[in-house]
């Protein structure tokens, strides 16, 4: 069978569709909602949960309880842009049964007032001042408001801030400093929200001990779609193409599917630099112009097999034009108008906080710096709609032409793309629970299904909760967290750990083209790096205990793809192929063991969907290029294979072997040889 390079997703998730998170309450709750309220007596709450899952609602709610019932004076709602203002425009909330209704003074949400006189920072002066309860403004706003007035001005006032990933511990982020001086002088309450909470210039959002300080409400991505009524599967894939991006653009394009394309950046490789010609480009490849639509801008543009298509242009510079566009995008009344616009050509737009619930497709042009920004991108598909049973992301990227600087600049971008394709696998995966095995101990926990023959005693055990959406996964061998925070780590953050692993370029070209690569040396050293220098405050015991779940997590994710894809033939099968992958790969397996998650390369799943969407010449010339970078081990690594080898001595009351037939063991031997070898150089003086 001849496989078609621009047909092949690298990640495929089907959903069961059981309707739970769209469903309400009493209260007109729905469960992520429901789940944020139960925790609104906490001064500083952290909502991390899906574009579309309905966080601004939640606010609602938390927000009116502190005002009534908890001692506040005023909630400030503060977001990174006018559009997202939009969110939390009035809502009559007691229409669906909770004690009170949402409302804005209209000259309160500075995102459409103009501000009183003097502009928008004196208008949140102005607030301060006044009997009114919310006030809606931007993150500059807000910025430059705190510095014109101080900290000590929002005493006893809810500071709520959407798309947090904004914020970073990173002193020059104005934003992230403010909210550290709020937290230390403790006198207000903070909500913050986020579909993304990872960054993707690898910033932490806060320092760990403002973050210890915040109760988690985490409503997860599986959860959410799993929860739809109508979306049941999401495909994102990677695809490579050579020549004018726009030339190939319908390889991937079906225009019978409602689709945002965001263009390439001006400055990025794929760009033509005159982003004008590149979307009459588009146009062209679509059809035949036939003129603008009068009342609302849109292109219409005559396809081959005579249906008009409607297209939003929001590339073009003229502000008149695309004002009127975005009105037409945004006209309450169109909301629920499938036909009102079939595609939607942007640059730098219709991204964070872009809401149109018919969009199933998301073709981005370019790799994009930020997995933050894709998870966004990607969040634009992932609304559920009447009929919209399908959504897919699609990547398009340039391959590799002769010169050696574009050979460089394109397996930059590859390695990019595989890293968003791995964390959003895992991203979009149920919640790992790992627990280790002990015959004479571990036993079955309630609401967890055990598969065929329920739970076995003497074998490593996969269980599911179904509702919840949480893997439950016995392993023996597994080192178990002992502190509190490495327990939060372990139940909440391993996405995190895993974003900063896969996005490490050494270790991604060596995973996916280093034929004599020993994984031990990915999954225990490099992981092992990144969890000491993520968390220092841990011990060695408890960094560990992080790493080995982190991996597991990992690891098992692809393992668990692999099979599904193999036994579906390359399609996705019903929504338990992940959890039937798991299960199954359990069962392949003599025992699941700690030692033999260790021993799988992370990546050589991604290296088999690489190896069939990009050809085989560029695939050789990126792996030339690779290879050609390769160096002897650094003092570095020597010093980590050192202190694995003293742990291998402690465990086996002997060396590792330079002989040893055992990979990992031989690696350590060698390892400990070189640091010797450094140390009598004087390139370090102790391990």
């Amino acid at each position: 069978m001849t496989i078609d390079r621009k047909s092949v997703p690298s990640v495929s998730v089907s959903y069961a569709r059981n309707g739970a998170s769209t469903k309400a309450n009493t209260l007109g709750m729905r469960a992520m909602q429901e789940r944020a309220y139960d925790k609104r007596g906490e001064p500083y709450l952290l909502i991390k949960s899906p574009p579309a899952s309905g966080k601004s609602r939640a606010l609602m709610f938390i927000a009116l309880d502190k005002l009534a019932n908890q001692g506040l004076r005023q909630a400030i709602i503060v977001v990174p842009e006018k559009s997202i203002g939009a969110s939390f425009a009035d809502e009559p909330l007691s229409k669906y049964g909770f004690w009170a209704d949402w409302t804005v003074t209209p000259k309160w949400n500075l995102c459409n007032a103009p501000g009183e006189d003097g502009g928008k920072v004196n208008s949140v002066g102005a607030f301060l001042e006044s009997a009114d309860k919310v006030l809606v403004c931007t993150h500059a706003t807000f910025r430059f408001a705190v510095e014109k007035f101080g900290v000590a001005a929002f005493d006893d006032r809810l500071i709520a801030v959407d798309e947090f990933h904004h914020v970073s511990a990173n002193p020059g982020n104005k934003l992230g400093l403010h909210l550290a001086e709020f937290i230390a002088r403790d006198k207000v309450h903070i909500v913050a929200m986020t579909g993304s909470y990872f960054r993707g210039d690898a910033e932490a959002v806060l320092s760990p001990g403002d973050e210890a300080k915040f109760d988690s409400v985490t409503y997860t991505y599986y959860e959410q779609l799993n929860g739809y009524e109508w979306l049941k599967r999401l495909d994102i894939g990677y695809f490579f193409y050579s020549g004018a991006y726009a030339d190939d653009i319908l390889a991937v394009l079906d225009q019978d599917e409602k689709t945002i394309i965001h263009i390439p950046s001006v400055n990025s490789r794929e760009s033509t630099k005159d982003k004008i010609k590149e979307v009459n480009h588009i146009l062209d490849a679509l059809g035949t112009w036939e003129g603008v639509d009068d009342a609302t801008g849109f292109q219409l543009v005559k396809t081959s097999a005579g249906r008009t298509l409607r297209i939003a242009d929001l590339v073009d510079d003229d502000a008149n034009k695309r004002a009127r566009v975005l009105a037409a995008l945004k006209d309450p009344a169109q909301k629920n108008n499938r036909d009102n616009v079939d595609i939607i050509i942007a640059l730098g737009m219709a991204k964070e906080g872009f809401d149109w619930i018919w969009c199933e497709h998301a073709l981005t042009v370019g790799y994009r710096a930020s997995l933050t920004e894709i998870v966004q991108i990607i969040g634009r598909a992932t609304r559920d709609a009447p009929g919209k049973t399908h959504a897919r992301f699609t990547n398009l990227i340039a391959e590799p032409d002769a010169s050696e600087s574009a050979v460089t600049e394109a397996v930059n971008d590859t390695l990019k793309a595989i890293a968003a394709s791995l964390l959003m696998e895992q991203v979009l995966a149920p919640r790992f629970e790992f627990k280790p095995k002990n015959p004479a101990t571990s036993s079955a926990t309630p609401g967890f299904d055990y598969g065929e023959g329920g739970y076995q005693p003497d074998k490593c055990n996969v269980g599911f909760h179904e509702e919840r959406g949480i893997f439950q996964i016995e392993i023996k061998g597994l080192a178990e967290p002992k502190s509190t925070e490495a327990n939060r780590i372990c139940r909440e953050d391993l996405n995190e750990v895993i974003a900063t692993f896969v996005q490490h370029k050494p270790t991604m070209e060596r995973g996916l083209f280093d034929e004599e690569l020993v994984p031990e040396e990915l999954t225990q050293l490099r992981m092992g790096k990144i969890i000491k220098d993520k968390y220092p405050e841990l011990d060695e015991q408890d960094q560990e205990a992080v790493r080995q779940h982190a991996i597991a997590a990992l690891n098992l994710t692809q393992q668990a793809a692999r099979i599904a894809a193999g036994d579906a033939g390359g399609e996705p099968s019903a929504n338990t192929a992940l959890i039937d992958g798991v299960r199954k790969f359990a069962m392949d397996v003599r025992e699941l063991d700690i030692d033999l998650i260790d021993r799988i390369n992370p990546f050589q799943e991604a290296y088999a969907i690489l190896a069939k969407t990009m050809s085989e010449e560029s695939l050789k010339q990126v792996a030339a290029a690779i290879a050609a970078k390769r160096t002897s081990l650094s003092p570095e690594e020597a010093k980590d294979l050192a202190q694995r080898a003293v742990r291998f001595k402690k465990e086996r009351g002997r060396l590792p072997s330079i002989s040893s037939t055992d990979a990992w063991e031989k690696r350590m031997a060698e390892g400990a040889a070189a640091f010797v070898r450094y140390k009598d150089e004087g390139r370090y003086d102790r391990p």
